[in-house]
């Protein structure tokens, strides 16, 4: 069962790490945001399967020789096999290196053993020796439900993802005769009804499927080769008929407006107004729910909430392309996504400060009483409002903003969010320190003691405490309950 559980968590991080290595990479050189992968959702699934084979097969090997050699020949004969079986079932290779002089094959690169060699030996000696510390520091049921969660999303999303790759083969079929028609010039029919026709059919498909070619620009297709690269001639024009809410394109670079798209700029200013409005909803929340005004806060100067924040920035960047998908599939995979956010926060909250912020231990369906099946479904549902309604209409106001002070007021809220952060944990860290009665050794810490005191920490964070203090509270409500 325990090498099952760290074969799942192996699976999971190296999709998600290797989605994240070749994001960086094609955003680098393509100088925007792309996504790399055959899937919506940020993982790339080959990559965590070769992790699980290497974590299986080759973890026991210590000579190095040994681990190098193992390792590139499972590696290449699985990239040869999946790229095969990929072909055969959906009729392209998505990187061909038919036309290079350095190859084994046509799915092989000469270069790729040596790589797939050299990443089996860091895997092993670098990544895989923390696996067992990752999933003893959590209890058994806690460290199965996390991946296995979020690798059923993977292979729902796998499962979507192949249908929609069977659809454009269709689609490819249909538009055989129009392009044919097209190419040969074919008197009987109008030209331009023709092309009217295969302009109208590639509109029609959705940007869902377009986003293949993105993901494989060098994708082969040995049936329907001509027509594929007609729909890369006309893939700019369907792009700009499509995400109109969301992106809306613009040709000229001066015209753009100030953190166009979804760049690292509007992913700040999406995480200060989501931690914003974490204040709003949590103030409310004590208002309506508890019944009395309390403030909460996640900083010590200001009214922010960094976890809907980072809520915000996470839902967006997961679901951003998801928006024209039926409400149902955004609200489930909003709840999983902001309540894996949420149970991570309090897990490092706790880890890296020794303190707890909230604790549901006491409610139904609670996971180590850090998230529970009620606050996944409020996720959820800010989840469908944030994508559907909050975020159009704040990315137009943030696009709004002047170029010229824009960068400089970005630049400035950033670097004061960041000395927010460093000053909430070192805050935190004295009060720890004040009640075992240990005196400050820096100025920093002489600070922290005098501006922010017992009484202020207490004021603002109100329900901050520890394991010992949140397990009291539950024995004093459990014995006022049965007086």
């Amino acid at each position: 069962m325990k090498l099952f559980i760290e074969a799942l968590w192996v699976f999971v991080l190296f999709s998600f790490l290797g989605w994240l290595a070749q994001f960086a990479v094609k955003s680098i050189k393509k100088r925007r945001l792309t996504n790399p992968g055959f899937l919506t959702l940020p993982f790339l699934p080959s990559v965590g399967i070769g992790a699980v084979l290497l974590y299986i097969f080759v973890l026991r090997f210590e000579n190095i020789f040994m681990l190098f050699f193992t390792s590139a020949v499972i590696l290449t004969l699985y990239k040869y096999i999946f790229s095969k079986l990929f072909e055969r079932s959906f009729g392209f290779n998505w990187k061909s290196f038919s036309d290079s002089k350095y190859r084994l094959n046509a799915y092989i690169g000469l270069w790729e053993p040596f790589l797939y060699g050299l990443s089996g030996v860091l895997s092993v000696k670098l990544a895989f020796v923390f696996m067992p510390s990752l999933v003893g520091v959590m209890p058994m049921l806690v460290a199965l439900l996390i991946p296995a969660g979020i690798s059923a999303l993977i292979i729902a999303d796998t499962v979507i993802s192949c249908v929609t790759v069977v659809k454009l083969r269709n689609n490819l079929k249909q538009m055989e005769n129009v392009s044919t028609l097209l190419e040969n010039e074919d008197e009987s029919v109008s030209d331009d009804e023709l092309r009217k026709d295969y302009e109208r059919r590639m509109i029609e498909s959705k940007r869902f499927r377009l986003r293949l070619i993105k993901a494989f620009p060098d994708m082969e297709s040995f049936d329907y080769e001509k027509h594929l690269r007609r729909i890369k001639e006309h893939h700019k024009l369907v792009m700009k008929r499509n995400n109109e809410v969301y992106e809306k394109k613009i040709k000229n670079n001066e015209d753009k407006p100030f953190a166009y798209g979804l760049s690292l700029s509007k992913l700040f200013w999406l995480f200060f107004v989501g931690s914003l409005f974490g204040t709003i909803i949590e103030t409310f929340w004590a208002i309506i729910i508890d019944g009395h005004f309390e403030v909460r806060v996640g900083v010590v100067v200001g009214p922010f909430i960094p976890v809907y924040g980072g809520g915000a920035v996470a839902i967006t960047l997961c679901l951003y392309k998801l928006y024209k998908k039926n409400d149902v599939i955004v609200f489930i995979a909003s709840a999983v996504i902001g309540a894996t956010f949420e149970y991570y926060c309090s897990y490092f909250q706790e880890v890296f400060l020794g303190t707890i912020s909230w604790d549901y231990s006491d409610t139904l369906f609670n996971i180590d009483g850090r998230t529970n099946l009620t606050f996944a479904l409020i996720w959820g549902f800010l989840g469908l409002v944030w994508l559907r309604y909050i975020y159009p209409f704040i990315s137009k106001m943030i696009e709004k903003i002047p170029k010229k002070p824009s960068k400089i007021i970005t630049i400035i809220l950033c670097v004061l969010m960041v000395l927010d952060g460093i000053l909430t944990n070192a805050a935190i860290y004295r009060k720890n320190k004040r009640a075992e009665n240990i005196p400050p050794k820096t100025v920093v810490g002489e600070f922290c003691d005098t501006v922010f005191t017992d009484d202020y920490m207490e004021f603002i964070f109100p329900h901050m405490g520890n394991k010992e203090t949140f397990a009291a509270e539950r024995e004093q409500k459990a014995r006022q309950s049965k007086e």
